[in-house]
């Protein structure tokens, strides 16, 4: 499992790559992994603000469904709308084709929360 060292992560499973005052978000490969096939991703908060820890949406495995959780504090700004058809692409390429959102960020969204990869991976067991 390669958790790419350009990217932050929460404690929930979720990764974050910064590009200027966006954030693009998925879930991790270790997340996927245990949550089996992804079948369905629904984000209804397009358009809102959301603190860190909210919910934004919820992901469906053919055994589970699970809420996924802001990392930081911004504007749910975009859905990844390829999921809608292939959701699959979430368990095929999480850190690529399968993002899932992008946050426009708050003036103060705090990041010091959030792991490098040398830390998940010690929170995960890698």
């Amino acid at each position: 499992m390669s958790n790419p060292a350009s990217l932050k992560y929460t404690k929930d499973h979720e990764w974050i790559r910064f590009e200027g005052d966006t954030a693009i978000v998925g879930v991790t490969e270790f997340a996927q992994g245990e949550l089996g096939d992804i079948v369905f991703i629904e984000v209804e908060t397009i358009g809102e603000t959301l603190e860190e820890g909210e919910t934004f949406g919820t992901i469906e495995a053919v055994k589970t469904v699970s809420d996924m959780f802001m990392p930081v504090t911004g504007e749910v700004s975009a859905f990844n709308e390829t999921l809608n058809t292939n959701p699959e692409l979430v368990n095929k390429d999480p850190y690529g084709e399968g993002w899932i959102i992008k946050i426009k960020l708050s003036d103060t969204a705090k990041t010091d929360h959030l792991l490098d990869s040398a830390a998940y991976d010690e929170l995960i067991g890698a």
